[in-house]
């Protein structure tokens, strides 16, 4: 190897380094809130987000807002998911993702399949407080069943509901419906521990 490719593979793995560090970084701030659906990865998306607003504009159901300034500059004015006071309705069309004209949300490439048959994302992490769930300490509940739009991700097993992990979205649907004050359903960013 001489002098030249030396150094230029040096600089290749500085910057990969680099670059993992950032994203590292990027995913560990993300911990803190939920992005909507088909956010690209953490460092992508706030690279690629003009934090135009048209994504909260296009959400039929409010779900969608902007990041205030306590996140730190980084994702100041970004979108996130209101998942702590409603839950995502998984919308056919994805109008969020459509409005997004910078592709800070895009839609997997498909092979001619129309917008309304793409599988919904994974956008967070849903789990049962089994010492708040009503039916886990005795007393029949049920507010939350018929409230998941993914077939099978909400189970019910004899009176207790259980979420399937491979299934679940993580929309908060499940979340909203609950009508325990503390919610009986903890949502998390899919980035990390930190749950509302």
């Amino acid at each position: 190897m001489d002098r030249r490719e030396f150094f230029n593979a040096a600089l290749r793995k500085t910057g990969r380094v680099v670059v993992e560090q950032a994203e590292r970084k990027a995913a560990r701030q993300a911990a803190a809130w939920v992005r909507p659906p088909f956010a690209l990865k953490e460092l992508d998306f706030l690279l690629s987000c003009t934090r135009c607003g048209a994504c909260v504009q296009a959400c039929p159901h409010g779900v969608v807002f902007l990041l205030g300034a306590k996140v730190g500059a980084q994702a100041t004015g970004t979108p996130a998911l209101d998942l702590l006071h409603r839950g995502c309705r998984l919308c056919k069309e994805w109008p969020c993702v459509s409005a997004c004209e910078a592709g800070a949300l895009r839609l997997p490439e498909t092979d001619g399949a129309a917008t309304g048959d793409i599988p919904p994302p994974r956008i967070a992490v849903a789990e049962i407080r089994q010492d708040q769930c009503l039916p886990y300490l005795g007393p029949e509940c049920g507010a939350c069943a018929g409230s998941c739009p993914v077939p099978g991700a909400l189970r019910w097993r004899g009176h207790r509901p259980h979420i399937d992990s491979d299934l679940c979205t993580g929309c908060a649907l499940c979340r909203e419906a609950c009508i325990l004050d503390p919610k009986a359903i903890r949502i998390r960013s899919v980035y990390g521990a930190h749950a509302v």
